[in-house]
């Protein structure tokens, strides 16, 4: 029988009210088969639907189930830091001082509390190096650039299967008009940098047709897979700022930090703008 579950909608690394990327929350996803919870990412239609769960071990504060218009998610940043809004919110309580675990298909996830801050470690990435030509071939031609625009380019794949081009600069990031048509199932992005001195270093745009997303307004996977690139090869300094969301409309903020042993964290602002219930 279907039954009343508390749902709340959270906005994630928003600079202004609803400038950042949305995600729905459903507090309560206990018995809920994988086909209620896919029925429910389609109707949505934001980037991530996710469920929060009982965890299955005893380190995890809860387990927490992500899934897109077109299927599931092993991470996402950005539902990662929602979620535990939402469920701090909602009354969790953690287990550890200043932070809680968050158990998903990716692993376990550690996101810190720092008074209204947010921040989720950045999980391992299994994949790593450079693309293979063919690859890069389909990317280039769908993002309607030549070759010889791309800076450097990289598998930054942590669950979802990233791949990002480094481009010049910001405003060639920004110029992108991808033929998304081409690459009909890829999972990528292209980062650039803003001039020394800027509010933002970076720029960047994540295109995830793949899993039914055109363009995703902010994303904290890639940002997260990106970071551990670009810090560990000096590419970036070990705390930096991105913009994006730009290109749809949205104005996200994401902050990204290296410590010492290079454990990438990625911060952001999130902010609950819907409480309800849904029946599910």
């Amino acid at each position: 029988m279907p039954r009343t579950r508390p749902f709340v909608q959270v906005d994630v690394f928003a600079t202004t009210p609803y400038s950042g990327n949305p995600v729905a929350v459903v507090l309560d996803g206990a018995d809920l088969s994988d086909e209620q919870m896919q029925r429910l990412a389609r109707w949505t239609n934001l980037s991530e639907t996710t469920f929060i769960l009982p965890p299955t071990v005893p380190e995890a504060d809860y387990r927490l189930r992500i899934f897109t218009p077109g299927g599931e998610l092993p991470f996402a940043g950005h539902p990662t830091l929602g979620s535990a809004r939402a469920w701090l919110d909602g009354g969790g309580a953690p287990r550890h001082a200043g932070h809680l675990v968050q158990e998903c298909a990716a692993g376990l996830v550690t996101v810190r509390r720092s008074q209204d801050t947010l921040s989720f470690a950045a999980p391992p990435r299994v994949r790593t190096g450079e693309l293979d030509d063919d690859h890069l071939k389909r990317i280039v031609a769908a993002f309607g650039i030549t070759r010889e625009r791309v800076v450097a380019h990289q598998w930054v794949d942590n669950g979802p299967g990233w791949a990002v081009l480094r481009l010049a600069t910001a405003e060639e990031v920004l110029a992108l008009e991808p033929d998304l048509t081409l690459i009909p199932d890829a999972m990528v992005g292209a980062i650039g940098p803003w001039p020394e001195g800027s509010e933002y270093a970076f720029e960047l745009r994540t295109f995830a047709p793949g899993i039914g997303v055109p363009e995703d307004p902010a994303c904290g996977s890639m940002n997260a897979a990106v970071g551990q690139w670009l810090t560990s090869t000096g590419a970036a300094p070990s705390a930096y700022r991105v913009s994006q969301g730009a290109r749809v409309g949205r104005a996200a903020r994401i902050e990204v930090g290296a410590d010492r042993d290079g454990t990438v964290w990625v911060s952001g602002a999130t902010v609950v703008c819907m409480r309800g219930t849904v029946t599910l």
